[in-house]
């Protein structure tokens, strides 16, 4: 596949876990915690990444790339600190997103309406985090396998 393919890919991808974590939300009361909702912006900003990196594909790439790791790290942090911790109130993750002010702006997407440890679930048998950390990877792939495509 082309580079501008591969970008393509990991917009929607990104997008899709986006609405994914919406439907399960809204859809089945699982309630997003401060870094969830962290992990919803960097997959937005993989997404407009990837879109933009349509223009200048090994730009686009290697934030993909960057943004990935952030998201990892931030799934990470979720599974062995945060899912276990009694408060996550004015966490690094509640900085970020009060300082986009999005979740002001759209509260249905980026608010968090719950702590990290009551909002620890698990989905089909794997916890939510390990599955947002699995998308992550896959929006790196892409990202990797546009960097090595043919232009």
């Amino acid at each position: 596949m082309p580079r501008r393919a591969w970008l393509a890919a990991v917009a929607v991808f990104a997008l899709a876990a986006v609405g994914a974590a919406l439907y399960t939300q809204h859809g089945w009361d699982m309630l997003p915690c401060p870094w969830c909702v962290l992990q919803r912006l960097v997959f937005v900003a993989i997404a407009a990444v990837a879109l933009l990196g349509l223009l200048w594909p090994p730009a686009g790439a290697a934030g993909v790339l960057a943004l990935g790791a952030c998201g990892v790290a931030a799934a990470l942090w979720q599974h062995f600190v945060a899912a276990s911790s009694a408060s996550c109130d004015q966490t690094m993750a509640d900085r970020i997103v009060a300082a986009t002010g999005l979740d002001g702006r759209f509260p249905e997407v980026f608010m968090a309406m719950t702590t990290c440890a009551d909002g620890a679930v698990d989905l089909a048998g794997l916890p939510y985090e390990l599955w947002s950390l699995a998308a992550f990877a896959l929006c790196m792939l892409g990202a990797a396998l546009a960097l090595r495509a043919r232009r």
